[in-house]
């Protein structure tokens, strides 16, 4: 068959799947209505789940499922924009990780707040100035992001969602690599590229800066300087991409919640994250935990914060396997709330994929 005659055919299966996509799109809009007039949120962590997991079934190739998965987080923004102009706060400026995270989760097609700190996106989020925020919450290099945890105790807000970002760090300038004398990043990137500085560049002065997006800022000015960020920041401020992947371990991933006002139903594939205080008395902890053990409840994480309202005074949170909603996840937690001093359901959400 000709070139010509490949190209007609293209031309005549896009037709089809712009058509396809519009009826899908009223169909979208008859939901909103449905949903505007039950209260229901727009957005819904277990119906996307569900449709990205079917994706796989659907398709016989060739096409790969990642690429399959991207079209449709576009086509899921474009949804959401049609029920309600959703917008996500994150932790900016813009090319920052949270906001390659938000945009990984939501797409392109809703809006955007860019917010100075993570106290910021909760506040945002709290006040209905935006309608979910995306935290970070932890490194697997660097661990929990303790700023995020300690928000938690007190926010009213949900775990509604979770995603995982793989992170690429690289260094940018406007400069040769010869000529740095200074790099710009924040802490926990600097802790993950710290051997490859070391190696290549051990007489750089290294600055801390609150974000990779502020690195990038400075960078772009300031001669003689280079920052370590995102693709996207080198590609937003005009920086060179003097090396990739300097991150000391190849399997570096952050992790982010999503949090709103509710969280989500079920979906058979989800987890629950909860955090309390327990007494101080010897095997506190040992007794707390039996309960997940009586109900074969796996857990994922635990990790540990001082409470900052009395001195040796600690928090637990904890990541389980399961719904809040669940039989054996509500008893563990009925008897977990009977031993402790204070429990908190933070929320349930899908694991995904």
């Amino acid at each position: 068959m000709s070139l010509k005659k490949l190209r007609n055919q293209i031309d005549r299966t896009d037709k089809l799947i712009v058509g396809l996509l519009n009826e899908r799109a009223k169909v979208i809009l008859n939901i909103a209505k449905l949903k505007h007039k039950s209260g229901k949120n727009i957005y819904v962590p277990e119906r996307e789940n569900e449709i990205l997991k079917k994706l796989s079934k659907f398709s016989c190739g060739p096409m790969e499922r990642a690429a399959l998965k991207a079209i449709y987080r576009e086509i899921m923004s474009s949804s959401l924009k049609l029920e309600k102009p959703l917008r996500i706060a994150y932790m900016g400026p813009e090319a920052s990780f949270s906001n390659l995270a938000a945009l990984k989760k939501f797409g392109s097609q809703v809006g955007y707040v860019a917010c100075a700190s993570i106290a910021d996106v909760f506040l945002e989020v709290e006040k209905g100035e935006a309608d979910y925020g995306v935290v970070p919450i932890e490194n697997s290099i660097e661990g929990a992001v303790t700023h995020t945890l300690d928000l938690l105790v007190d926010s009213d807000l949900k775990i509604c969602s979770h995603l995982i970002l793989d992170v690429a760090h690289n260094l940018l300038s406007n400069c040769a690599k010869a000529k740095i004398k200074r790099v710009y990043s924040n802490p926990q990137v600097f802790g993950q590229c710290r051997r490859w500085l070391q190696e290549n560049l051990p007489q750089a002065e290294q600055i801390e800066v609150v974000s990779t997006t502020r690195a990038a800022q400075i960078a772009t000015k300031e001669k003689n300087s280079a920052c370590v960020a995102s693709l996207l920041a080198a590609e937003v401020y005009k920086l060179k991409v003097i090396a990739r992947n300097i991150e000391d371990s190849p399997h570096n991933i952050t992790r982010f919640f999503v949090i709103g006002n509710s969280d989500a139903g079920a979906t058979g594939n989800d987890r629950t994250s909860i955090l309390f205080s327990i007494k101080d008395k010897v095997g506190a902890l040992h007794e707390m935990l039996i309960p997940f053990k009586k109900n074969r409840i796996n857990l994922t994480k635990i990790e540990s914060r001082p409470s900052k309202k009395k001195a040796w005074d600690y928090y637990f949170f904890v990541d389980l396997e399961g719904h809040k909603n669940e039989l054996r996840i509500r008893k563990a937690l009925l008897e977990l709330d009977n031993k402790c001093k204070f429990l908190k359901i933070l929320g349930s959400y899908p694991v995904g994929e």
